[in-house]
Order: structure tokens, then sequence, then C-alpha cells
């Protein structure tokens, strides 16, 4: 099944090469770190190594509190980051550029590939973010004696449909790893259906509850605030991670809010790609506008449209904004985190579409933190969204309520990092791992953190 898996792998990268041709010439993907991700990495000597691999920027962000108490509970361990998208990679780099002494591309997941990076690295242990399972690396893994560990693990509605169709290698591939750690006891349950083994799976909620913003990201928001005048007591609607065609509706809904009062608009595209196309629209849209990444014109204060065409800002600026939407949601993407605008203690609305994040989006409905609408497209999604965010404008006491409660919500959930760190210590070195063997953390079944 593997050589299977191997070959599909290898026909798939043929068959797509004019697309990935195109994003390089277009956008400069896939062609950064190229020698990295055949194998080629820097070499780490003198130290046992902690490999924390996450795919992109949701996963680097929210690594940052394990990555913080792995440097301050293994000082003697180096630990390394891999990525595996640009804009993933991109973070990290700043990000972990204090803790971690090195940071790379994923390798491709041939059998070679992966183990010249093993051999590269060779990691103590190897530390993967929610749910990212290559066949190859792990088997690797496994032949190595290297122990994986699953940490912040989820499995979203979608995704779990897509492995029961290959359930039967799933298993395979699961009985590489030596821990799970989910998020809820949802995943945890869809990991075991999956072919996990019980006395593997573990859940210590999310990681991302834990996230703080750094003190660069508050000298990001200084700085953010002062160019744009944002405390000049003009309401600031705060659109992140958006997709097409959010942007439109979102635009649609700016303008009949300004029929009746003064509005401005911060829009976050979530992917880079399309940071041109949105300028154009909002270009289009006839209203003034300032683009964060041009240098700095008199004129920015005034702009009634602000885009934050950057990566890894976003955080920094949830804070300015009256409001919050969250996209990913009115169309059916499966939503994005929540849960760093709630830590800022903002008022959060996002669209219908939230499988990816139901757990969170579950309790922050649970405890009054969040407004979601219903499922509306096109026209009635702007009429809707206009209704929603022209409450909530209105209403300053409704907007408190629901800060107040998203915060408290992320307070009362916070230790993930805590608990995942006791679950993963003992693979993180020999000594630990020996003593654990008779350890009930690893004997015993725990579901619930």
């Amino acid at each position: 099944m593997y050589l299977f898996y191997s070959l599909l792998l290898s026909l798939g990268l043929l068959v797509l090469i004019p697309h990935f041709l195109f994003q390089a010439l277009a956008h400069g993907k896939y062609v950064a770190g190229l020698r990295q991700r055949l194998g080629s990495v820097p070499a780490i000597a003198g130290k046992p190594v902690i490999w924390l691999h996450c795919v992109s920027v949701g996963e680097t962000q929210a690594a940052r509190p394990l990555a913080q108490r792995l440097k301050q509970e293994f000082p003697h361990h180096a630990l390394v980051v891999s990525t595996i998208t640009l804009t993933g990679q991109k973070l990290a780099r700043d990000v972990f550029r204090n803790v971690a002494e090195s940071i790379f591309y994923f390798p491709f997941d041939w059998r070679w590939s992966a183990r010249r990076t093993l051999k590269k690295i060779n990691p103590t242990a190897v530390l993967i973010m929610e749910t990212e399972l290559w066949p190859n690396f792990l088997r690797e893994c496994k032949a190595r004696e290297i122990p994986v560990a699953l940490v912040n693990g989820r499995i979203s509605r979608q995704s779990y449909r897509r492995y029961t169709l290959i359930k039967f290698f799933l298993r395979r591939v699961l009985s590489c790893l030596s821990i799970a750690v989910m998020q809820s006891e949802t995943d945890a349950q869809r990991l075991q259906s999956l072919g996990m083994s019980e006395e593997k799976l573990f859940t210590a909620g999310n990681l991302k509850f834990d996230a703080e913003i750094g003190s660069e990201l508050t000298d990001k928001t200084n700085e953010i605030r002062e160019r744009f005048r944002l405390e000049s007591g003009v309401p600031l609607i705060l659109a992140a991670s958006t997709h097409a065609p959010e942007e439109e509706i979102i635009l649609e809904s700016l303008k009949q809010l300004r029929t009746k009062e003064p509005v401005r608009l911060m829009l976050a595209p979530r992917h880079p790609e399309r940071f041109n196309e949105v300028a154009s629209l909002i270009q289009s849209s006839g209203l003034s506008w300032a683009r964060r990444t041009n240098p700095r014109d008199p004129n920015d204060p005034n702009a009634t449209i602000i885009l934050l065409d950057t990566i890894g800002e976003l955080p920094a600026t949830y804070s300015l904004a009256t409001v919050v939407f969250v996209g990913g949601s009115i169309v059916d993407k499966g939503g994005h985190n929540v849960l760093e605008p709630a830590a800022a203690g903002a008022a959060v609305v996002t669209g219908a579409h939230t499988h990816n994040f139901h757990a969170i989006v579950d309790l922050m409905h649970e405890a009054g933190a969040i407004i979601q609408l219903p499922p509306v497209e096109g026209a009635n999604a702007s009429d809707e969204l206009t209704r929603v965010l022209g409450k909530l404008l209105s209403d300053a006491d409704a907007r408190a309520k629901l800060g107040r409660r998203a915060k408290e919500l992320i307070t009362n959930n916070q230790g993930a990092a805590i608990r995942t760190m006791k679950l993963i210590a003992p693979l993180l070195s020999p000594t630990q791992r020996e003593s654990s063997r008779s350890d009930s953390i690893l004997t015993a079944n725990a579901h619930t953190s």
C-alpha cells in the first residue's frame, strides 16, 4: 500500500507541474526551499533535537505557547521548526526567531527525501501540530525508533469523511504515532474510529486558548493605530481571513452602513496571492483606501478602507476593531480562528460555515460570546451582515458583553500547553522515556483533560 501511495504521490506531482509552474511564476510559491523539500537541510550537532512541525500560519501561531514551554523545560535541547507553506515559513522565522535553532521546509513525502532530512536532523522526537499525517515520513520515523506525537490534534468533519475512504491504510499510518494529544473528545473519538489505538489517545484542550500577544505584536498594534489614526472615535470593522466572494459582500455591507454613520473597514484576505485581486476590488468600490505595505501617506488617517496585505500582523489588529468578522464562513470554507479576536476582547461575528472550529464556536455560543449569521448568499448575505453589524455598532453594551464573555471563556479554558507538556515530556528525552514506563499518564487512557 505504501508503494501505491508513493506512486500516486509522484503521479500527482507530475500532473500538477503546470499548476506549480504558474504559481511559482505568478506568486513565487513552491520555489522557495526546494532543496530543503528534497532533504537538504542544515544539520544540527551537539544537542538532542526536538522537531516541531507546523503546516502554515494557523498552526505556527497555535504552537507559540508550546514552543516557549519546550525551551523552558528542555533548555539543553535544540528546537527546530518546519513548515510547508511559504506564508508559514515567513511567519515561523519571525515568531520562533528567538527559540528555534533552525527553521526549514518539511520534506516531500518520498521515503528517500524523508530519510535524508531525518538523517540530517536526527531528532529525539517529532511533534506534529494538528493533523498532518505524511505516511512515508511517519514510517521512516518508526523505522528509526523516533517517537512522534500529534499535538493539538483535530479532525474536522470534512477531513473525517475523506479519511474514512482510506481507513484501511490510515490504520497503518496511525500505528506510527507514539501518542495523539487531541483538542476535544470529538476529535479523539474520530481518530480512534479511524484506527488510532485507544491507549495512545488523550485530550488536552486547544493550544490556541493559551496564545498570548507578544510584545512585538503590541508594538505593531501601536504602529498601525498611529499610522491610520484608529483612535479617532470612528468605528472600525475588521474583516479577518476572508475568501472570495466575501470581500464583495463586506464592501457592499460597508456602503450600506455608511449611509447611516461613518464607519471604517480593515480587510485582511486569508491568502497572500489574493492581495492584488482584493486591492482591485477595493479600488473599484470608489471609497478611499490605503494599503498597509505601501509607504506612509498623509492621507492614510483618512482612508475608509485599509487593506492589511501582510503576514503575521492580523493578531495585532484585533484590539483596534470595534467589531471583528471572521471569514471563510459565509462561503463554505469551514471558518477560521475565532479565538484570537476573542482573546482580545473583541465583539466577534462569523458566518454559518464553521465546521473547522465547531467545538470552539459551540463553546462561544454557549457562553454568549459570538454572533453567527444564518446560511445566506449573495445580496442576502450583504443585507444580513449589514443588519448584524449595524446593531452591534449602535449598541456599545452588547459589544462589551460579547467581548467580556469571550475573554472569560479564554481564561477558563487555558492550560492546554501545560497538559500537553505533561503528556509529551516522556517522549522528549531517553531518561524520562524510561521512567515513564510505569507512569500512569501514558498507561492509562485520558480522553478528558
